[in-house]
């Protein structure tokens, strides 16, 4: 039997009607039929606000994003004031529950400082001698390999949960940096440098350094990755991600393969790779556009794309609308916002003009192709991509950078799991198969 046979049985043999999926009133990716998502657990620690339900109808709102009750707008609006970065805050307010006083912020983030460095020969052995083309196919297989260098990997009671926690999200730097360095290498062909984690510098500061030859940087630029590192950090328990490590670690199973599943998830582009797909779709329109200013232009090509006549004929826009948020998604806005002022230093105002164009016609355009009112907002995935290519950051790792922020989160979601989870995760699949009587192979034709 050749390849095109097995692929045939195995297209034929997993096909199921879609119709069934309506008469067994199946909860397609865990969502109710009005698009909300199926309730199927508790959480302290993140919330997503982007409607409201009156009388079974859902009403837009401005969006609202929360970590441990408070308004990350808050979180990002003080530490711009006082002049200071505002992850490491984050990650100690996702991880304990509380905001940290001065001094066990300056604790903590020395804490971090602490724990950047890779074990001894870790670098050497597991990533140099193993690279890979995908750096989060090589951060997950890194996570994984944590386990052999830990003699405590199999304790899951908090407080070796909270210490692997705390390993884990300050290495992740160094890791998505080296292994970042060892492809560039070794499939790039390009020199090999290698820096040593500093022990006093924010995660922001210390990605920068880790990933640059010279390792400067401005301040302006470690402050807006250090904004997207904290917009990125949460997202509630219901996103594709944190859900899978709730799931993995329902089973009992140690630290280190509850966040490479993590890792696995996040790679998606349905996921993780969102803003990917948006930097293809802006460099498609930058190229089928010819004056960025005409607003009935650029609004036509929009039509293009949603009709499914240009950029990868999929018929989405990316960047524009979300599964919570209707009227507006917050990180977008923040990241927007401190956008611009990146844009001005490096010379991508215009860039950054069509940016805001296309956002201004995308609700227009979809009322005008799909003839549907339904409220579309940009999500943050429209503007990270751009804030990362003007920071000179290779596309490679767009969504590694997405997992140095959200793996705060999953440690806190898997905390949260083993202390008051208790019950394994099983959601019920119901079998369509047919019942059919056994062949002998004799009688096989």
């Amino acid at each position: 039997m050749d390849s095109d046979a097995y692929l045939s049985k195995v297209l034929n043999n997993n096909k199921i009607d879609p119709e069934l999926y309506t008469k067994y009133n199946v909860k397609r990716g865990l969502r109710n039929a009005d698009g909300t998502g199926v309730l199927v657990g508790l959480t302290r620690v993140g919330d997503v606000h982007g409607y409201i339900m009156d009388e079974g109808e859902r009403v837009p709102v401005d969006g609202k994003l929360y970590y441990r009750g408070y308004d990350v707008e808050d979180l990002v609006y003080h530490a711009a004031k006082e002049q200071r970065y505002g992850f490491e805050e984050t990650i100690y307010l996702l991880l304990f529950g509380d905001l940290p006083t001065k001094s066990e912020l300056e604790e903590f983030s020395a804490l971090l400082g602490e724990k950047r460095a890779l074990p001894k020969n870790f670098a050497e052995d597991t990533i140099m001698k193993v690279p890979s083309p995908d750096i989060m196919n090589k951060l997950a297989r890194s996570v994984l390999t944590c386990y052999a260098y830990d003699e405590r990997a199999e304790d899951l009671s908090p407080e070796n949960v909270l210490r692997q926690s705390i390993e884990l999200i300050a290495r992740f730097p160094t890791m998505v940096a080296y292994a970042y360095m060892a492809k560039k290498h070794y499939y790039d062909h390009e020199s090999l440098f290698i820096h040593s984690p500093g022990k006093t510098a924010s995660t922001a500061e210390t990605l920068l350094s880790l990933i640059r030859q010279d390792q400067k940087f401005t301040r302006l630029e470690a402050e807006i990755l250090d904004l997207a590192l904290v917009l990125h950090a949460e997202h509630g328990g219901g996103n594709n991600s944190t859900f899978a490590v709730h799931l993995i670690s329902s089973a009992d199973t140690d630290t280190y393969s509850a966040i490479a599943a993590g890792v696995g998830s996040l790679k998606g582009y349905k996921h993780g790779g969102a803003n990917i797909k948006v930097m293809g779709m802006m460099e498609d329109i930058k190229k089928g556009v010819k004056n960025w200013d005409n607003e009935g232009e650029v609004a036509d090509y929009l039509v293009k794309i949603l009709k499914g006549e240009a950029f990868d004929h999929s018929g989405l826009i990316y960047g524009q609308g979300h599964a919570v948020y209707t009227v507006s998604d917050p990180r977008a806005t923040l990241l927007r916002n401190k956008a611009e002022a990146l844009a001005t230093e490096k010379g991508f105002k215009e860039e950054f003009n069509l940016y805001r164009t296309i956002e201004s016609l995308v609700p227009r355009v979809f009322k005008q192709v799909k003839g549907s009112d339904k409220a579309i907002c940009t999500n943050v995935d429209f503007y990270s991509g751009f804030v990362y290519h003007m920071l000179g950051i290779p596309t490679e790792l767009y969504t590694p950078i997405f997992a140095i922020s959200r793996v705060a989160g999953w440690c806190a979601h898997r905390l949260e799991e083993i202390i008051s989870g208790g019950r394994i995760i099983r959601p019920a699949y119901k079998c369509v198969q047919p019942r059919l009587p056994f062949v002998p192979i004799s009688e096989r034709s």
